[in-house]
């Protein structure tokens, strides 16, 4: 029989402020979720997971919408399982268009970095702009900051 565990249990297990966690249930993102003789909400270590879960795909830019629909499938079962992997691989697609938009991003903000470092040690302007390094670079075969 799994473990039942209490919001603070689930707290502090996750990092998660018991606030948060209810944000979520009231969300409707975290199925199952019983109660026990006295009110109080009875989760498990599925519970942990899928917290883990939810944070991930909110932080990577899921919409609260799609999280709830995601989760609508989870409680379908097995039938749902093309629906859900469909979901997930949209997904996973815009996550990496993101980290590819945010490698460009952080390209641009290091070669900016690296041209003031050598004008403060200088004591002048380099003439090479931080777009031109980042573009020199691209040619080179280096775009990507590592």
């Amino acid at each position: 029989m799994p473990q039942e565990l209490h919001i603070g249990d689930i707290a502090s297990r996750t990092g998660r402020s018991v606030h948060t966690i209810r944000w979520y249930e009231r969300q409707g993102l975290i199925p199952g979720v019983c109660r026990d003789g006295g009110g109080r909400r009875v989760y498990s270590d599925y519970h942990v997971g899928w917290l883990d879960l939810m944070e991930r795909l909110r932080s990577t830019g899921m919409s609260i919408k799609t999280m709830r629909e995601y989760t609508a499938l989870t409680q379908q079962g097995a039938a749902a399982l093309p629906q859900r992997h469909a979901l997930l691989r949209a997904h996973q697609e815009s996550v990496q268009q993101n980290i590819l938009r945010w490698t460009d991003a952080l390209a641009l903000i290091n070669a900016k970095i690296e041209f003031y470092d050598e004008w403060m040690a200088n004591g002048e302007r380099p003439s090479v702009t931080p777009h031109r390094r980042v573009k020199a670079r691209a040619m080179d075969g280096v775009s990507r900051p590592q």
